[in-house]
């Protein structure tokens, strides 16, 4: 009898799940619209070219070794990640009082964030603060807190299903019902898995009400530039929080924005109200890093920072990011409009008005569940679908699917 035969199988994660029954399909047209990462026109991964430069410097640079990194990270990638983030001018960091944390991926960047503020956010181990996450929201986010030991995560309302839009309303009146000092998970710019966004007027009112009740902002950063083809205009709302005056976290990745999902590339932003109170979290964080991953990996920070610390490297990441984010925005004006061709039924004009890799579809569990068994296109029972799965070889074939899903399944 094993000691371990008490141990339950855990269910898949889904969209791994997506991906492995995708490759199993033989089917020649299959399309696999759901895992979360950029595909060309051709459905193949890129690299950006900046990235294969960088790269090449990095392995040419005889200065460089294996030693350890310092516990918190390369300082010149935590320093450069945090600057893109708030902004060259940001007063915040003229300040001394923002700091940055090097993590394994956006979501290394959450667990840590999670963790420190379990521990000491607003007091001493705060599992009973109550962890606002949106409705929906990555699957991911309810369980880095769990893990992190918070007890209370609530949603609160986000997805408008009637309208296909935010549901602004809903979202004020909870920001105003949660007990002062909650904490809210916010997506800094095109929202997984809606693609739906505040406008910046709407981001605004969002900071009042957060800002009058002690609300703490832990804004989620993974898809800067990647979303719009610009970096300031993606970061838009946490500048903006920041310039209120507010303390906050910002879990950033970079696995979309440099293509460096293997690297695990992530930073936390810390925005104190002091350099005095930054030193003092920077050396919490610091011991929970050492009992996690102890120190981190080198090679995507190396590519990331050379990149940003560099006028030349950084104007053409820009132009790489640009070029992904209009592939994107391109697929989405093209599916929008043969869906219309095709007259099917419903307004497909939210297509358009979300942003980012992933588009919230609308359609519902069956349609889905028709979309994959008749037509062998693959996407998350969600509706959600990855935008950078759509190709100028297969948009067609897609669109006809959707329109048969729509008309055939209720």
């Amino acid at each position: 009898m094993s000691i371990f035969g008490e141990v339950p199988q855990a269910p898949p994660v889904a969209v791994f799940k997506l991906s492995a029954d995708f490759r199993e399909d033989s089917h020649p047209q299959k399309v696999n619209l759901g895992v979360g990462a950029y595909r060309t026109d051709e459905c193949l991964p890129w690299v950006l070219p900046v990235v294969k430069k960088v790269e090449k410097l990095i392995v040419e640079d005889s200065s460089l070794n294996h030693e350890y990194l310092p516990i918190l990270g390369l300082p010149e990638f935590r320093s450069a990640s945090s600057k893109v983030a708030l902004g060259d001018d940001c007063a915040a960091i003229k300040d001394n009082r923002v700091g940055g944390v090097q993590a394994l991926g956006g979501t290394g960047a959450l667990r840590i964030g999670a963790e420190f503020l379990r521990r000491w956010y607003n007091g001493v181990n705060n599992t009973a603060t109550p962890v606002y996450v949106s409705a929906p929201t990555w699957e991911n986010h309810n369980s880095v807190f769990a893990d992190a030991g918070f007890k209370d995560i609530r949603p609160y309302h986000y997805w408008d299903a009637a309208n296909r839009g935010l549901d602004l309303a809903g979202l004020l009146d909870d920001l105003e019902k949660a007990p002062e000092h909650s904490i809210f998970v916010l997506h800094a710019c095109a929202h997984n898995p809606t693609g739906t966004d505040p406008t910046q007027e709407e981001w605004k009112k969002i900071a009042e009400i957060m800002k009058r009740r002690n609300l703490f902002v832990f804004f989620d950063s993974a898809y800067q530039g990647f979303a719009s083809g610009s970096l300031d205009k993606d970061a838009w709302a946490i500048r903006y929080f920041v310039s209120e005056g507010f303390e906050l976290f910002v879990a950033q990745s970079f696995s979309k924005n440099f293509g460096l999902y293997n690297e695990r590339v992530g930073n936390l932003t810390i925005v104190a109200q002091d350099g005095e109170n930054l030193t003092r979290i920077l050396s919490q964080m610091e011991k929970i890093v050492r009992t996690t991953w102890s120190n981190p990996p080198s090679q995507g920070a190396r590519i990331v920072s050379k990149t940003l610390n560099c006028p030349e490297l950084f104007a053409e990441w820009k132009g790489n990011v640009k070029t992904m984010a209009d592939r994107v925005l391109l697929m989405r004006d093209q599916l929008k409009g043969k869906l219309q061709a095709l007259n099917t039924p419903g307004t497909w004009e939210h297509i358009t008005q979300q942003i980012g890799m992933f588009s919230f579809t609308g359609l519902n569990p069956k349609q889905v569940e028709f979309m994959i068994k008749e037509r062998h296109v693959y996407l998350m029972a969600s509706g959600r679908i990855n935008m950078c799965g759509l190709t100028s070889s297969n948009i067609d074939y897609v669109a006809q699917s959707i329109h048969d899903a729509v008309t055939k399944v209720q």
